[in-house]
C-alpha cells in the first residue's frame, strides 16, 4: 500500500504543495511544529535511509537543494532553520517514506535534552 506521502505527490489526497519537481515534493505538515514546517520527500518510495542506494542519490542531494530554495521563498534563510531526518522507530520515523523536515520561523532552541 502506497504511503500517505506517496498518495500527496499522486494528488490522490490533498496537500499544501509548495515545491515540486521531477525529483522531489515539498508540502506543509498538517500539524506544524514551527511557523514554517514543510515536509520534503522524494518521489520514490524509500522506506527509510537506511534504504537508501546509490541510485538515490540525486533524490537525497534534491531533497537539500529544495530546503535551501524553500527557505529563502519563505523567507526564513537568513535567520535560519533546521533539517531533521528521523529513522525508523528508536530515531522517531512516523511515516515509512524517507522524508525531510524543514523547520523555521522562529528560535527553534536546542534539538535534544540532556534528559
Amino acid at each position: 500500500m502506497p504511503s500517505i506521502f506517496s498518495r500527496i505527490i499522486s494528488g490522490e489526497i490533498p496537500g499544501q504543495i509548495v515545491y515540486r519537481d521531477e525529483l522531489v515534493t515539498a508540502f506543509r505538515d498538517i500539524n506544524p511544529l514551527a511557523p514554517v514546517h514543510i515536509l520534503i520527500v522524494p518521489n520514490t518510495e524509500i522506506a527509510t535511509v537506511d534504504d537508501v542506494e546509490a541510485a538515490h542519490e540525486a533524490a537525497m542531494g534534491r531533497m537539500f537543494t529544495a530546503a535551501r530554495q524553500i527557505a529563502r521563498d519563505l523567507g526564513i534563510s537568513e535567520s535560519g532553520y533546521r533539517l531533521i531526518v528521523n529513522v525508523k522507530d528508536d530515531g522517531g520515523q512516523e511515516v515509512y517514506h524517507v522524508h525531510m523536515h524543514l523547520l523555521g520561523g522562529k528560535k527553534l532552541g536546542r534539538m535534544l535534552s540532556s534528559e
